[in-house]
């Protein structure tokens, strides 16, 4: 299986860069993870100019990508799961993109052409945060799905 994880983030060294090492190395025993931060000039510009405008500048950069792969939106009004649920949304696919968005969210426009939208929780987080739980999860649902004693 390939899973693209796909945020609206500066590409930057954090300190959590040794924690997603880690989860992908993990991940890499089930899957091929692409770890992809976008930030170009339009978003920086419409970061600039407002909510809305930042929004929209989401979704021209993302929505080219849809359709290419099973899309998955994380969005605080998508769907709650636990990790049983989650490991569910996994199986019998070859390819997933999980979609992180900027400090607006995304559109509408965007989320319902996603084929499954999810909130990882209803607390506010931070996209660093938010990606190493994302990333914990989906290791946690490949040892679900191959009876993997990590999830107990």
């Amino acid at each position: 299986m390939n899973i693209s994880l796909i945020s609206i983030a500066k590409k930057e060294r954090c300190l959590y860069d040794p924690l997603y090492q880690e989860q992908i190395k993990m991940i890499s025993r089930f899957a091929k993870l692409e770890d992809v931060e976008l930030f170009p000039k339009e978003v920086v510009k419409a970061h600039q100019t407002g909510p809305e405008a930042s929004k929209l500048a989401y979704s021209k950069l993302l929505e080219p990508m849809l359709g290419k792969s099973y899309s998955i939106a994380l969005h605080p009004d998508g769907k709650k799961c636990d990790s049983l649920a989650f490991s569910k949304l996994l199986c019998d696919k070859i390819a997933i993109q999980f979609f992180i968005g900027g400090a607006f969210g995304f559109e509408e426009s965007f989320v319902s052409r996603c084929d499954s939208v999810i909130s990882l929780s209803e607390l506010t987080m931070s996209h660093k945060i938010a990606k190493a739980v994302l990333l914990e999860q989906i290791y946690r649902a490949f040892t679900l799905l191959n009876n993997h004693p990590y999830h107990k």
